[in-house]
């Protein structure tokens, strides 16, 4: 072959594989006309999906998924935890929620706590805990919307918990993290620190006790967790360690079905959970950043990341001095909220200089360790689900015989007298989960992003990333971004993929920049899906920062007939 044709051969090839000769994502969406399940672990997504295959709903599929994590991912999230959800109706449009986060016990407070030495919240150990709000949470949305029976939910679960699941590199790197906490408990060392160590990479790990557990919930509901052998067992546990939990805390609580919180951003409606969860922050936040042409700026440019820093800081100024349980306080989410008090805020952004002694706001008038999963259903109906411990394994106390941890998030409370967040019995903590929703014209997206502090900034990233910058669900989920896990200074943690250019402009702008790894965990693993409510089509997507997988509904190929073989010749 001559150089001609060899140039014209290679110009050919070339032409042929188009724009599969690069791109800046590493996955691909996964494209389906039924339904998806995207959660942090595969085998939790699979089970998720083999429920929608089952004729189940998109909240028996999200139970189940989220029931299978609390098995295989579980530092991160289990009974002992609470729960957030979104639902969207796809036949009405209607957008629900659900808060199941606990209250304090009613014999946790300040004079309690100051006599035992404490001057601020105890971040660990049964002092820390909340009465869990999940299995509640799990029963209510099942009784709204399931489809399939409740035990049905509880299969994938309590066949991990018997037969064992090998662990996956991320959550055995978390496992590995918190041996510390682990060692401070009897039965979490014998459960969970199996031949004194973590388990290894692909090391299959059991827990016949929280089968057990899971094995009553399927039988018997809620009833057995918050009246039952459950709460008995939480009650003996709280008692020989000195807590402060009584059989009325788990009795009378039960989640509230609440509306939904919105802002619109660039003709797009984006959606969060009313306080007392920060999903307020993300849309102040959303609402600052609308007040720049980041659409005109590269998404990794050191003009758009400062921008988005600033605003972060504003946002959570106003999120640290006001966000409260709201039936004990009034948390001025309206005003936070309006345009006008956005672009007052936004005013103190200055281009060319981080600020790092930012307070908080007068919103009024002048006169004065977690889990994300979502699924879509073939129907088109749409699940926003959160569910955590907090910090990694929670509070560290195993509920005696039961294999499950109780959550710490009372160490999210103040001791601060006057605060809204200060700590009252049976009042519900400054939460950090939150289940995210967002839909213009024929495209309708249920996401969510993990992290503590991570997620109202991660939030409003990955709402930027696709309104400003293009981009699909996939690679918004991928793309670098920074998270700032306090609420003062000008110290802010970033992923390294990003141009040194961009990287040398925030330190000349006085960003005090840690430069984490390429898919940094203090970023947040997420997940999304996206119905296209014109051609029936959806899309899932889950970040390369968890272990997970957006998987489709099988389609029902072996249900069909087979067609008779054409006759050969």
């Amino acid at each position: 072959m001559g150089r001609l044709g060899f140039a014209i051969l290679m110009t050919t090839i070339m032409a042929a594989s188009g724009a599969a000769s690069g791109r800046k994502q590493a996955r691909s969406m996964v494209i389906t006309t039924r339904g998806i399940v995207a959660t942090s672990q595969t085998l939790a997504s699979v089970a998720g999906a083999e429920i929608l295959a089952r004729g189940g709903s998109a909240v028996d599929a999200a139970i189940a998924a989220n029931i299978a994590l609390t098995v295989v991912e579980p530092m991160m999230n289990g009974m002992g935890g609470d729960l957030f959800v979104m639902r969207r109706d796809a036949a009405t449009g209607e957008i629900t929620g659900l808060n199941a986060s606990g209250w304090a016990p009613a014999g946790l407070t300040r004079e309690l706590l100051a006599e035992k030495g404490y001057s601020s919240m105890p971040q660990a150990g049964i002092l820390s805990a909340t009465v869990p709000g999940c299995v509640a949470g799990w029963e209510a949305l099942h009784r709204r919307y399931g489809k399939l029976p409740w035990a049905e939910l509880f299969r994938p679960a309590i066949y991990y918990a018997e037969n064992g699941f090998p662990v996956t590199e991320w959550i055995h790197q978390y496992w590995v993290d918190a041996v510390a906490k682990l060692e401070t408990d009897a039965a979490g060392k014998r459960i969970f620190l199996p031949r004194g160590r973590p388990p290894e990479v692909g090391e299959v790990f059991r827990n016949p006790d929280l089968a057990g557990a899971l094995r009553l919930v399927a039988e018997h509901g809620a009833e057995a967790f918050y009246r039952g052998p459950i709460a008995e067992a939480i009650l003996a546990t709280s008692k020989r360690l000195g807590g402060v939990f009584s059989a009325a805390d788990l009795a009378e609580y039960e989640p509230e079905w609440v509306e939904p919180i919105a802002t619109e951003y660039r003709g797009w409606k984006i959606y969060e959970l009313p306080p007392n969860g920060q999903g307020m922050a993300a849309l102040e936040m959303l609402n600052i950043m609308e007040q720049f042409d980041l659409g005109g700026l590269d998404q990794t440019s050191g003009e758009a990341f400062h921008i988005k820093i600033e605003a972060q800081k504003l946002a959570y100024q106003d999120l640290n001095r006001y966000l409260g349980d709201p039936r004990f306080v009034r948390v001025p989410v309206a005003e936070l909220l309006s345009k006008d008090y956005a672009a007052r805020r936004a005013k103190l952004i200055d281009r060319n200089r981080a600020r790092c002694d930012v307070q908080p706001g007068s919103p009024w008038p002048p006169t004065g360790d977690t889990v994300y999963l979502t699924v879509v259903d073939r129907n088109g109906n749409i699940v926003s689900l959160i569910q955590s411990i907090y910090l990694a394994f929670g509070s560290g106390v195993v509920v005696d015989g039961f294999g499950f941890h109780l959550q710490n998030r009372g160490g999210l409370f103040t001791l601060e007298e006057g605060h809204p967040n200060e700590l009252q019995p049976r009042k519900r903590p400054f939460h950090t989960i939150i289940p995210g929703l967002m839909e213009k014209g024929n495209r309708h997206i249920g996401f969510g992003i993990m992290g503590g502090l991570n997620q109202a900034q991660a939030h409003a990233q990955f709402v930027s990333n696709i309104v400003d910058h293009g981009m699909n669900i996939q690679l918004a989920l991928e793309a670098p971004r920074f998270t700032k896990l306090d609420f003062g200074g000008c110290g802010v943690s970033i992923e390294s993929r990003l141009p040194e250019e961009t990287l040398s402009g925030l330190r000349r702008w006085g960003h005090q920049l840690e430069v984490l790894e390429d898919f940094a965990s203090p970023m947040g693993g997420g997940q999304a899906v996206l119905f296209d409510s014109a051609t029936g089509v959806k899309y899932g997507a889950s970040s390369p920062r968890k272990d997970g997988a957006a998987a489709p509904e099988p389609d029902p190929y072996f249900q069909q007939k087979q067609q008779p073989a054409a006759p050969a010749g």
